[in-house]
């Protein structure tokens, strides 16, 4: 198994959330050739789950990676570009699936005494829904899982170094979309109408006004305006309805849900303050926060000192979401970093692409992580 070339074959596939079919097949194909014990497909999404099973003693371990891309022009000039035409592997989603590709090549290859490996290949992480669509197949309640694990690339930080924390690793966010309902008037009489520009401008001055940009502080949370969209280019017209969306983000879940509860009285009490002037709410892409459990935590470093690699205790969490923090909210687990290298273009950057030199180190750990849990008696 050539883990480059299959890497760079990912990236040329390169497909967006929810329409990942050549790329569930090519891993599907890949899998086969490591021989599982079984694999799961689904009916209605493309996650994939592959299981190992080497006795009914043991632990049971699940490791995940994803595989979407996202919807940005591929601008790197190399011989494996996206062949598909304004999507590319700009997370490096390509390179996590070879980890864990490379991981069922080494447990095909070196059997081991006991215990049952899960490896879930995760469809649609960027929109935040895969993982949900996962745990509702409910295959996963037919065992008992005792650790899940998974990584994310870090840019910024030097190759092959293990960045990990306890508690949030990554924060929690949900996006939120607010519609304002009036009534349109001709542009001469703007009088006759309900026009919802005012309701608008108090909605994102109140919404801003609670942000807590401390990391460091419990309290951190972050409201992003992405939106604001009053009227049409239609100048006899005055407008009726308004949309604002937000990215919403706190250190975790109780944090979040307590903002978003404060954020929707507060567009109830302003939008009643308006005769006739209606709202709606619609919240989407959550990604609940990473709650690293401490035992998993430490598992991680002990893994990373075996494998003689430089580790991070990080003091805060990352601001971003992570899917796979939906399993956290269920089993114990952990999610860390691995480091991309210091020159490496940020996530979501035009010029990013996956570092080939970690895949074998990274899929080194998650190995060694096995050797940590089965280690462990309790």
């Amino acid at each position: 198994m050539n883990e480059i070339e299959l890497r760079h074959q990912f990236h040329q596939l390169a497909e967006i959330s929810g329409r990942e079919e050549k790329t569930h097949t090519l891993i599907l194909e890949n899998l086969r050739e490591m021989n599982p014990s079984q694999i799961f497909t689904f009916q209605d999404n493309y996650n994939i789950l592959a299981e190992f099973k080497f006795s009914e003693k043991g632990k049971t371990i699940l490791f995940r990676a994803d595989f979407d891309a996202l919807n940005i022009d591929e601008t790197l000039d190399i011989p494996y570009q996206s062949n598909c035409e304004g999507v590319s592997h700009k997370c490096g989603h390509d390179g996590h699936t070879v980890i864990l590709l490379t991981l069922a090549h080494y447990l095909q290859k070196k059997s081991l005494k006991e215990g049952t490996i899960l490896l879930l290949f995760q469809s649609s992480e960027e929109i935040g829904e895969g993982m949900q669509q996962f745990l509702n197949e409910k295959i996963i309640e037919n065992y008992h899982l005792d650790y899940v694990f998974a990584l994310h690339n870090i840019p910024g930080i030097a190759e092959n170094t293990v960045i990990c924390r306890e508690d949030s690793f990554t924060c929690s966010v949900i996006s939120l979309d607010i519609y304002l309902h009036g009534k349109t008037a001709h542009a001469a009489e703007p009088q006759n109408g309900i026009s919802p520009l005012s309701a608008a401008i108090e909605i994102t001055q109140r919404i801003l006004s609670e942000n807590n940009p401390n990391l460091y502080d419990d309290q951190y949370k972050i409201a992003t305006l992405i939106e604001l969209h009053i009227g049409e280019a239609a100048y006899g017209v005055s407008p009726g309805e308004g949309t604002l969306r937000f990215t919403i983000r706190a250190k975790n879940d109780d944090l979040l849900q307590q903002f978003m509860k404060g954020i929707e009285m507060m567009v109830s009490e302003v939008v009643s303050q308006i005769p006739d002037l209606h709202y709606s709410m619609h919240k989407l892409q959550y990604f609940a926060a990473c709650n690293n459990d401490e035992d998993a935590v430490h598992k991680i470093f002990k893994a990373a000192k075996k494998q003689q690699l430089p580790s991070i205790h990080k003091s805060v969490p990352y601001t971003w979401g992570e899917d796979f923090g939906l399993l956290t909210q269920h089993y114990r687990g952990a999610m860390f970093g691995f480091g991309a290298g210091e020159d490496c273009f940020p996530l979501h950057h035009e010029y990013y692409d996956f570092p080939d030199g970690i895949i074998r180190n990274a899929a080194n750990m998650f190995y060694e992580l096995i050797n940590q849990v089965s280690e462990d008696k309790t």
